[in-house]
């Protein structure tokens, strides 16, 4: 007589087992989607972050040469002024130089007068040119020659001079703030000994 009962297969026993473990292999995927997900928003927002800070530095940098082009522009605005400016003054201390104190004691009370008056006004230019930041300086018959200073007009023999050294101030200079507005024009003694490294600063 035929078994006609139905037989599993071989494999039908590990079927359940394999869909068993299909089911748990699924929950594994999502998860590592979960991961690579979290993972490119996590380098998503350190991108986004980086942006920012580079761009609030940026900003800062920005702000900075804002506030320093701002300041320069208040304080070194008046050059080209102020180097006019000093042609008035320079004429001004010309005429005044030409009158000698015998000359000054001669003179009538008028021309004292007119003379009290000019150096009035060349005192005052002074001031307004200082008060807006714009400073006179006049190097000393003996300081060290400075190229950053002074400006060479010519040569003078004097064994009696130091060579390099300020031997005769024929104009000041001027600064506007730390710049140079206007060098010193200056003779420079020529045939002298070297000038000795005590010279180099002589306002220490």
């Amino acid at each position: 007589m035929t078994d006609y009962t139905a037989r599993r297969p071989e494999n039908a026993a590990s079927e359940p087992d394999a869909q068993g473990a299909a089911d748990a292999g699924t929950p594994q995927t999502e998860q590592e989607k979960i991961a690579a997900l979290v993972e490119t928003l996590a380098r998503e927002n350190a991108e986004h972050k980086d942006r920012v800070l580079r761009t609030l530095a940026e900003m800062e940098n920005l702000r900075k040469r804002t506030d320093r082009e701002v300041s320069d522009m208040r304080q070194y605005g008046i050059a080209s002024f102020a180097r006019d400016v000093l042609a008035v003054a320079d004429n001004m201390e010309r005429a005044l130089e030409a009158l000698d104190a015998e000359l000054r004691e001669t003179a009538n009370p008028g021309v004292k007068a007119l003379l009290d008056g000019v150096e009035l006004t060349e005192r005052e230019l002074l001031k307004v040119l200082d008060k807006h930041g714009v400073k006179k300086f006049e190097p000393r018959k003996g300081d060290k020659f400075d190229p950053n200073l002074h400006q060479a007009m010519y040569e003078l023999p004097d064994p009696s001079q130091p060579a390099g050294t300020v031997a005769q101030v024929v104009q000041p200079g001027y600064m506007i703030g730390e710049r140079m507005l206007r060098p010193a024009l200056v003779g420079v003694a020529k045939g002298g000994p070297k000038a000795s490294p005590a010279n180099d600063n002589p306002d220490s």
